[in-house]
């Protein structure tokens, strides 16, 4: 039986691509907005800044940088290191992957542990984690250009399995999303996934903004946030 090559580069070509059809104007608008927000809150947060650099100087259990970086998968593929400040001991990742059975048990809860299941979280990471405020760094990258304020949430590239990868990473990655504005820790996977995609197929300016608030909404709740 005789394969045809050409039709089967082709298929192999588009279903490792995908191209959301979305107006110059919405893409460009959002890119101004994504600026002037992420500069104002860098801004205004700047004394949160501070104050967590003093407490990451002068305390004995939560001693080191200020920022965490994880690496993340960004827009068409591009990899891209997501701040935090810092909710973890140092090292966190390196201890993480040195233990089978604490990894394990990531991947199980969705790439996520409970805090009272993850021994790396610091008394302040509690904290900063609890109150959504270990977040704030990635207006940082919004303002870099590697996330946007409102879209799919940037994930490691161990859970692209659980997507259509092509897809998602047909758009930019947000600090705030659907899935973060419908339970956020509290819904797992495959239903995260399918909240993202829809997210994809409906976005827009009014439905960015209905996002956002439910997002805001969400956290002073402090709903699944851990």
């Amino acid at each position: 039986m005789e394969v045809n090559t050409n039709e089967s580069s082709k298929n192999d070509k588009e279903s490792a691509t995908y191209k959301q059809d979305f107006s110059k104007v919405y893409l460009v608008g959002k890119r101004v907005f994504d600026i002037v927000i992420s500069l104002l809150a860098i801004f205004f947060l700047s004394p949160v800044f501070l104050a967590i650099c003093l407490l990451d100087r002068f305390s004995r259990t939560n001693m080191g940088p200020v920022f965490y970086q994880q690496e993340r998968v960004g827009l068409y593929g591009k990899k891209f290191g997501m701040y935090k400040f810092r909710s973890m001991i140092v090292e966190a990742d390196d201890v993480l992957k040195s233990d089978p059975v604490l990894y394990s048990k990531y991947v199980k809860n969705n790439f996520k542990l409970a805090p009272d299941d993850d021994p790396r979280i610091t008394k302040l990471g509690r904290v900063l984690r609890r109150t959504s405020i270990d977040e704030i760094p990635q207006f940082i990258n919004i303002l870099k250009g590697d996330m946007s304020l409102i879209g799919p949430r940037p994930v490691v590239e161990a859970e692209l399995v659980e997507y259509d990868a092509p897809k998602l990473l047909s758009v930019k990655p947000g600090a705030m999303g659907l899935w973060q504005a419908s339970g956020r820790s509290m819904i797992g996977y495959p239903e995260r996934a399918a909240i993202e995609m829809d997210y994809i197929d409906n976005a827009s300016f009014r439905f960015d903004v209905k996002i956002f608030f439910r997002n805001v909404f969400n956290i002073f709740l402090k709903k699944g946030a851990y």
